[in-house]
């Protein structure tokens, strides 16, 4: 008998600022860890104002971790140390590996109306991967894959597996699942999940039920600060959804749409040593990530 995913946890994302000068919304991060293991941290960098994404993400290192970047308006120009430059442009899937280590910058530059918006996930690396070869997958978006299902459902499948649509992002170790799911008004959809894996929903646009419940006080939320008493039985915009166990979710909508980004992978279970762009299991291992950073020795390759 399938039993439905419960919520165990709703944070509401905060606003904070990264890079040189990025305004962005954090739906979770280093406070957090390890309760979204193999998942560090999910930005939401949606914005209409160009002072507020141009000055960018410059040069920076990062090891030990992937860093998944989907963008749905605008795009974000790279490049690494490996001599690696492209763009990412609306509806496209950077899925980077940065393993033993990799320096590289991005630099949201929105689209002609000054629209921009992406969203940036960190996924861990076991210690067993973690000085691994750096790599991309760099996948555009008419090789994502969509499915209508007959209730109007729609899913754009990054990685993981609808029926028997599979996304172009496979063989990651930590056994990912990344869906853009939109349900219509007034429908309904189950989506199966592992048993053993964390999954999160994060809402991108419009707003539903994400169990079946419908009350806000049968779990723990977190607001966007201190005074924010608003709780409502819904899970809106920028709002992010933690799972109890469980074989599937089950969403539901009434008079508005909603959007989401589903996200699932299996928990490492290793210890987190993370200061800055780099996550190790020691902090042995940070110092000598810092210390190769300062000396030059971090990377096999130049910029």
């Amino acid at each position: 008998m399938e039993r439905t995913r419960k919520i165990r946890k709703v944070f509401k994302s905060i606003p904070t600022i990264e890079g040189a000068g990025v305004h962005l919304r954090r739906a979770f991060g280093f406070s957090e860890v390890p309760v979204f293991d193999p998942f560090l941290m999910l930005d939401d960098f949606r914005s209409d104002d160009p002072k507020f994404y141009l000055k960018g993400f410059p040069w920076h290192p990062h090891r030990g971790i992937e860093t998944i970047t989907y963008v749905i308006d605008g795009k974000v120009e790279h490049g690494d140390s490996m001599g690696n430059k492209g763009t990412i442009r609306s509806g496209d899937v950077q899925w980077m590996t940065a393993g033993s280590g990799i320096i590289h910058q991005e630099m949201p530059k929105g689209d002609q109306e000054g629209l921009m918006g992406g969203f940036q996930l960190w996924a861990n690396l076991p210690a067993s991967h973690k000085m691994m070869d750096p790599k991309y997958r760099d996948v555009k978006s008419g090789q994502i894959p969509e499915v209508a299902l007959d209730n109007g459902v729609r899913i754009k499948i990054i990685c993981g597996m609808v029926g028997k649509t599979a996304g172009p992002v496979r063989d990651i170790v930590i056994d990912p699942e990344y869906l853009d799911i939109t349900v219509p008004p007034g429908a309904q959809y189950a989506h199966p999940t592992k048993n053993d894996h964390n999954v999160l929903a994060y809402v991108i646009e419009g707003r539903g039920y994400f169990c079946k419940e419908k009350n806000p006080f049968t779990y723990e939320m977190v607001g966007e600060n201190y005074f924010d008493i608003a709780r409502d039985p819904y899970v809106g915009n920028g709002t992010l959804v933690l799972f109890d166990k469980g074989d599937e979710i089950n969403i539901t909508t009434e008079d508005e749409a909603v959007r989401f980004l589903l996200i699932s992978g299996r928990p490492i279970g290793e210890p987190v040593a993370w200061y800055g762009p780099i996550v190790m299991n020691t902090q042995e291992e940070l110092r000598v990530a810092f210390e190769e950073y300062r000396n030059g020795t971090f990377i096999k390759h130049d910029r």
